[in-house]
């Protein structure tokens, strides 16, 4: 009795429920797309507490390049140009990009000042202009409200 007692606290905890969460959230939320996207952020990339020694944020900006630039040798070109972007040199040095960093979108903020680098902000724009889909969260609920009422159904029966 005590042992069913048990498993019936179990099967109505929520802990099944945050592994589908926490599933779907990697699933989900760590792709190249999105290391590339925060480490090309101007907003985010000058900030104190940004990743910059992160393997993990670093792999999936080469990986994104490699899927979205076919070509090796632009490729190059932009690991060449993106040392230039990291340590603020050329127009990124200069003192409109520096206190623009916050104020405009990222996209048009490499359109601005991202011309000593032409791979590089192109690749750029093409990673922060990438629109978000709703198909993911759309099928996050979906799996989401089938385990609320699989839940429900075993904890009411």
């Amino acid at each position: 009795l005590i042992l069913n007692i048990f498993y019936f606290i179990y099967l109505c905890s929520y802990e099944p429920v945050w592994e589908i969460i926490d599933k779907r959230w990697e699933n989900q939320l760590y792709r190249p797309l999105h290391a590339a996207a925060y480490y090309l952020n101007p907003q985010l990339h000058f900030e104190d507490d940004f990743k910059k020694d992160n393997g993990e944020v670093k792999e999936g900006l080469f990986i994104c390049m490699m899927r979205l630039v076919k070509d090796v040798g632009v490729r190059n070109k932009i690991n060449g140009q993106l040392l230039e972007f990291h340590f603020a040199k050329g127009l990124f040095s200069m003192e409109n990009a520096i206190n623009s960093r916050k104020t405009m979108p990222p996209a048009e903020w490499w359109e601005m000042f991202g011309d000593g680098c032409p791979e590089l902000k192109w690749f750029a724009i093409r990673v922060l202009s990438l629109t978000c889909s709703s198909s993911g969260c759309e099928r996050n609920w979906s799996s989401f409200e089938m385990v609320i009422e699989l839940h429900d159904f075993i904890c009411v029966s």
